[in-house]
């Protein structure tokens, strides 16, 4: 993985910051059309010695400038550097963005930011990209103030998978959906959340079977249901195979989302104190039941059909061509 530098506000930028070819988003999940951009700043920086750089913003414009109608998040800023570092970026400046920052005008933005403070030499932007007071500016406006400042513009198109767009908002409306799998392949990755391990109720470990209880935190959760799943220690790295609940307990009488993840693999030693679920596929809505033995046997019949997935993702891989490094 590239070694990134990351800028946490314009004000910290110096002059290593540029030459730079650059691309400008949220980038929220970072999906198989934003890693495209990637690629794309990479190859153009390594022709022209320029640094394959990327700039993003937190919070996500909508929280500040129309917070009712912003989205739940697919990603935290450290994830999309990861992500952004492992496609070959080597720097990103992640800009706190504000009312005031919102109310600059293209004009200033091109000049002020882009040339004068972040050095850019290209600039890629998709094509619904908006920017400067009252979004004022789009891909094309950027392309004439990149003429009139002295840096290029390269407008990238989208792209679809199987007749989906691939964009942040599809992955969100597959998540609200259940349909995982799908949003998995637009994300060119497992979706996952990552938080605390909290105590449960005490009623799995005593009626039903013992899980581990995620925090739910700001990231946006699948649909409410059962999950084949992988669940991971997020500080020592052990993973185990896992069938995850996301829902409200209704056969307890459960109002408060939980997110309950049942290994399919031994826990040895002490439970972790932070993990990360990753949603694989759907097996079913979540729904109430008699009684806590209906449950429990459902449970156990949900994790016998999520170890039979396991194992034909394990003999797929295992078929799967060697490809040599380069």
């Amino acid at each position: 993985m590239t070694a990134l530098r990351i800028w946490r506000g314009l004000e910290q930028l110096d002059r290593r910051f540029g030459p730079c070819a650059i691309t400008i988003g949220n980038f929220d999940g970072v999906h198989i059309g934003h890693r495209e951009i990637f690629r794309r700043v990479v190859a153009l920086a390594r022709e022209h010695g320029w640094k394959p750089s990327a700039m993003t913003f937190d919070p996500h414009p909508a929280q500040v400038v129309a917070p009712e109608r912003a989205p739940r998040l697919l990603s935290t800023p450290q994830q999309r550097c990861r992500w952004m570092a492992e496609a070959g970026i080597e720097q990103v400046v992640i800009v706190p963005f504000t009312l005031e920052f919102s109310y600059t005008p293209p004009e200033e933005f091109a000049a002020r930011v882009l040339v004068e403070t972040l050095g850019a030499r290209v600039v890629l932007v998709g094509e619904n990209f908006r920017f400067g007071r009252g979004k004022g500016g789009d891909a094309e406006r950027l392309r004439e103030l990149g003429a009139r400042y002295g840096f290029q513009t390269e407008i990238v198109g989208g792209i679809r998978f199987r007749g989906h767009p691939v964009s942040s908002s599809e992955v969100r409306r597959l998540l609200g959906e259940g349909r995982v799998t799908l949003a998995c392949r637009l994300l060119g990755r497992p979706y996952s959340v990552a938080g605390e391990v909290v105590p449960g109720t005490g009623t799995g470990s005593r009626l039903t079977v013992p899980t581990l209880n995620l925090a739910p935190g700001e990231q946006l959760l699948p649909a409410n249901g059962v999950y084949v799943s992988r669940t991971s220690d997020a500080e020592a790295g052990a993973s185990w195979p896992s069938v995850t609940n996301v829902g409200v307990r209704p056969t307890f009488g459960g109002t408060r989302l939980t997110v309950e993840s049942y290994l399919l693999a031994p826990l040895d030693g002490e439970p972790p104190r932070r993990i990360a679920v990753e949603f694989l596929h759907r097996l079913r809505p979540e729904r109430k039941f008699a009684d806590a033995e209906a449950l429990r046997r459902q449970i156990l019949h949900d994790a016998a059909r999520a170890v039979a997935w396991h194992r034909r993702l394990e003999r797929f891989r295992a078929r799967r061509p060697h490809r040599p490094a380069g």
